[in-house]
Order: C-alpha cells, then sequence, then structure tokens
C-alpha cells in the first residue's frame, strides 16, 4: 500500500514540476521522495515521507528508546501511551525519517540548501499523536487531498501514470 501510495505523491509532484527521487536508500535507512524545483525564491527542496494504512492498528512513531529499555515494551506496542511519551516517540521518529545526519548529508549533496519536510498520510489511529506531528516543523498532508488533487489536474505523465490512469477510467473513457 505505501509503494502505490508513494507513486501517487511522486506523480502528483511531477505534475508540479518537481525533479524527483524515490526510495533513496541509505543502508537499511531510506527517505520515500526528495523533490527538488526552481521556485520564484530559487531553488525549493523537500522531503517527503509518507504512510498509507487503510485500518491503522497502532501509532505511527515507536515507543521511545528509553522506555524500550527501561520497561521492556516492544517499540510498536499498541498500548496506549501517555503525552509524554507520544511528545518524545514523535521528536525520535522525526529525527530518524529527516533529521538523522546521514540522511542530512546526502540531501546537502544533492542540493545545498534548507530542506523542507513533509509527512503525507492517509488515517491514524490517534489523533493526540497527529497533534503532535502538526507541532513539529514537519508539514501534514492527506493522501486524499492529493488524490482530488490529481483528479482535477491534466496529463499524467510520470511514474505513477498508469496507476492514476486506472483510478480515473470512468473520467478518461469515452463512451
Amino acid at each position: 500500500m505505501v509503494l502505490i501510495a508513494e507513486e501517487v505523491v511522486e506523480e502528483w509532484l511531477n505534475q508540479q514540476r518537481f525533479f524527483t527521487i524515490r526510495g533513496v536508500k541509505l543502508g537499511v535507512k531510506e527517505m520515500d521522495i526528495l523533490a527538488i524545483r526552481e521556485g520564484e525564491d530559487g531553488i525549493e527542496r523537500h522531503h517527503y515521507e509518507v504512510h498509507a494504512s487503510i485500518n491503522p492498528v497502532s501509532y505511527v512513531s515507536t515507543v521511545p528508546k528509553t522506555i524500550q529499555r527501561a520497561e521492556g515494551r516492544a517499540s510498536n506496542s499498541a498500548k496506549k501511551r501517555t503525552a509524554e511519551e507520544l511528545k518524545r516517540g514523535v521528536k525520535e521518529w522525526i529525527q530518524k525519517k529527516f533529521k538523522d545526519p546521514k540522511k542530512v548529508e546526502l540531501r546537502q549533496q544533492l542540493s545545498a540548501g534548507e530542506w523542507r519536510y513533509h509527512f503525507v498520510l492517509h488515517k491514524v489511529r490517534h489523533q493526540d499523536e497527529l497533534a503532535i506531528f502538526e507541532e513539529s516543523e514537519v508539514k501534514i498532508l492527506y493522501l486524499r487531498e492529493i488524490l482530488v488533487d490529481l483528479k482535477a489536474g491534466g496529463d499524467f505523465t510520470a511514474s505513477g501514470k498508469d496507476l492514476i490512469d486506472l483510478m480515473l477510467m470512468d473520467r478518461l473513457s469515452t463512451p
């Protein structure tokens, strides 16, 4: 599901004239989508992480490392978390996904300057976790809004073309 969602986001970015790189690997780590384009104020640099689940069963972030060690709780435990655990978990998730030194270094080698962070998602199980993300420097985007934007758009030319054409088959078919 996530790979399909990444294709959709990449198509959306390509329609906005972004040059994109998807699935950048750094050992076992990965960056979902890097997007660059020339904007009115110079080069725009964006890093997108995509999370798509039809029926989310747990949190997006993991249990904070200190709690995993102290309590022996699994990193992806669905057990209810305190507000403090959520804040620390989201902070660690942002650090891992966007601010890891190797990821920062690679992005700077690709295009030196300020990079903006985006988190594309479909649904989350815990709205209190989402509220913490919204208070961070990571901009939240919803997959359904991207799909609406794509449906309103024009021709599809990038990697997600076949998928988007299939989704819009009724609109694109002639009787």
